[in-house]
C-alpha cells in the first residue's frame, strides 16, 4: 500500500522541516514548498492526499493555494497555517472552503490528529451519498424531498461533511435540524467515532460545569465516583450543541475557551485534557438578536458562526409533503408491526393546507397519532386532528374571548397561553421537552409557564 502524500506550504525553511520530518515520522511522505508557484509545480507532479499551507507567502496568499487546489483538485483537503490570535483568517480560510486550521507556533499534539482525521476523509462522491441519506450507516437520518430548499440542503450538507469548521444551523423547532448535524457527522471523516447532542435547554443551570466536563470523585458531595462529561464523550467526534442560545453566560465563557485552547478540565482535577472534536450549533432563535441583547457572548458567537446553514420550515416546501407522509408512515408501521396505512386524498389535502408551527417533528406527531386512531388501516381527514385555526376563525375566537365588556389583557393572554400549552402537552403525548420545543421555547421556561398557570 502507497503511503499518503501531504504537501507543506511555508516560505520559513525551519517550519518546514518540522513539518516534513513529523509527517515522515507518521510515515507520511511529505513534500515542501516556499511560495504559491512552488506549491503549484509540486501539484502537477504528483497527486497529494492533503495539503498543509501557511496564509502567508512571498508571491501570495494560503487562499490562492486553496482556492487553485479547489478549482483543479477537487479531492485534496487543504488546512491553513493562521499566525497565532489571527482568528479573522483562520475563519476566512474556513468559509472558502479549508478543512481546518492550525495556529503558530504549531503544536504537534494538534497537528497530528488534524492531518490523521484528513487523511480519513471519504472522497466526495461518499459524502454526497452521506448527504443523500446513503451512508454506511443504517441508523443515520436522512432529509426527505426533493423540493429546491431540499436538494440546496443536501448539497451544504455533503460540501460541510469535508470540513473541520464549526457549523451553525438555524431554522424553527422541529424542521431537521440534528438530522442536518447528524448527516455532517456521518459524511465525515468523524463518522466512526461519537456524535454527542445536548440539548442545552434542558440542563439546570447549576448542573452545566459537571454535565460538560465531568468530574472526578470527591470533587463536590455526592461525586462518589468519577464522571465522563459531555466533552470527553464526544473526543474524535461531534459535538451538538441544541439550542445553544440556552447556554448561561457563565458557561460561555467556559465553552468560548475549550474551543481556544482545545483543552477542558474535569472538576476536581488538576491535569487539563485535549480536545479533538468537531462543534455543530443549533438555534431557532437568532443568535445575533441575543448578542444585541447581551445575552450571548459575541466572541463566542463568532467561534460558532463560522459556517451557517439554515433548514427550511414544512410551509417553505409543501410539495414535499406526500413524500414525507408516504415515508413516515411506511417507518411507523414497521415499528409497530403492521401494514403500511392508507392515505386518503382528503387527509393529504387538509396536511398540505396545513401551517405546521412545530415542522417536521409535528407531522411525525400527527402521524403517529393518527396511526393509533383510525380505522380499516386508512388515515382520514378527522384521523388528523389538526388544531390550527384559520385567520378569520382566529379574529372571531379573540372577539368572542374579549365579549362587548372586553377581558382584562393579562387574563386573555393567560388564557391564550393555557390553551396553546394544553394543545402541545396532547400532540405531544405529554412530552414535556417535546412540547417545549413544539411551543418554541425551552424546557426550564415551558416548566415556569406550567407552573405559573397551574397546569399539572
Amino acid at each position: 500500500m502507497n503511503a499518503k502524500a501531504v504537501l507543506v506550504v511555508d516560505d520559513e525553511a525551519d517550519i518546514r522541516e518540522l513539518l516534513v520530518v513529523t509527517l515522515s515520522r507518521m510515515g507520511i511522505d511529505a513534500d515542501s514548498a516556499a511560495s504559491v508557484a512552488e506549491a503549484k509545480q509540486a501539484l502537477e507532479r504528483r497527486p497529494y492526499d492533503l495539503a498543509l499551507t501557511d496564509m502567508r507567502l512571498p508571491d501570495g496568499e494560503g487562499l490562492d493555494v486553496l482556492r487553485h487546489i479547489a478549482e483543479h483538485y477537487g479531492n485534496t483537503p487543504v488546512a491553513v497555517i493562521t499566525a497565532y490570535g489571527s482568528t479573522e483568517n483562520a475563519v476566512a480560510a474556513l468559509k472558502a472552503g479549508a478543512f481546518d486550521y492550525l495556529a503558530k507556533p504549531i503544536k504537534l499534539d494538534q497537528l497530528r490528529p488534524l492531518v490523521m482525521s484528513a487523511l480519513n476523509l471519504p472522497k466526495q462522491p461518499q459524502a454526497r451519498r452521506a448527504a443523500a441519506g446513503e451512508a454506511a450507516h443504517s441508523d443515520v437520518p436522512r432529509l426527505i424531498g426533493e423540493s429546491a430548499p431540499i436538494q440546496r440542503a443536501r448539497e451544504m450538507i455533503g460540501r460541510l461533511a469535508r470540513s473541520q469548521a464549526p457549523v451553525y444551523i438555524t431554522g424553527e423547532s422541529g424542521s431537521g435540524k440534528e438530522v442536518a448535524a447528524r448527516m455532517i457527522h456521518a459524511g465525515s471523516s468523524r463518522a466512526d467515532a461519537p456524535f454527542v447532542a445536548v440539548n442545552c435547554g434542558a440542563i439546570p443551570e447549576n448542573l452545566m460545569e459537571s454535565e460538560f466536563f465531568g468530574y472526578r470523585k470527591g470533587a463536590f458531595t455526592g461525586a462518589d465516583a468519577d464522571r465522563t462529561g459531555y466533552l470527553d464523550a464526544a473526543q474524535k467526534g461531534t459535538l451538538f450543541l441544541d439550542e445553544v442560545g440556552d447556554l448561561p453566560l457563565a458557561m460561555q465563557v467556559k465553552l468560548l475557551r475549550v474551543i481556544q485552547e482545545k483543552k477542558y478540565r474535569r472538576l476536581g482535577d488538576t491535569v487539563e485534557e485535549a480536545t479533538d472534536m468537531r462543534i455543530i450549533s443549533a438555534t431557532h432563535r437568532s443568535l445575533a438578536e441575543q448578542v444585541e441583547a447581551g445575552e450571548f457572548r459575541q466572541d463566542l458567537f463568532y467561534r460558532l458562526n463560522v459556517i451557517e446553514m439554515k433548514m427550511p420550515s414544512l410551509r417553505e416546501i409543501p410539495e414535499d409533503i406526500p413524500l414525507m407522509v408516504s415515508q413516515v408512515v411506511e417507518r411507523l408501521a414497521r415499528q409497530n408491526g403492521v401494514a403500511p396505512p392508507t392515505i386518503s386524498d382528503e387527509a393529504l389535502l387538509a396536511l398540505r393546507r396545513y401551517d405546521f408551527p412545530g415542522n417536521v417533528r409535528e407531522l411525525e406527531n400527527i402521524l403517529e397519532r393518527s396511526l393509533a386512531l383510525c380505522t380499516d388501516n386508512t388515515i382520514r381527514d378527522s384521523d388528523l386532528y389538526l388544531t390550527q385555526i384559520a385567520p378569520r376563525e382566529k379574529n372571531a375566537a379573540l372577539d368572542g374571548a374579549l365579549g362587548t365588556r372586553g377581558l382584562p389583557l393579562h387574563d386573555f393572554l393567560d388564557q391564550v397561553e393555557r390553551e396553546a400549552i394544553q394543545k402541545a402537552l396532547e400532540a405531544t403525548r405529554f412530552n414535556k421537552t417535546a412540547a417545549a420545543k413544539l411551543l418554541g421555547i425551552t424546557f426550564r421556561s415551558l416548566r415556569y409557564r406550567l407552573d405559573r398557570l397551574g397546569i399539572d
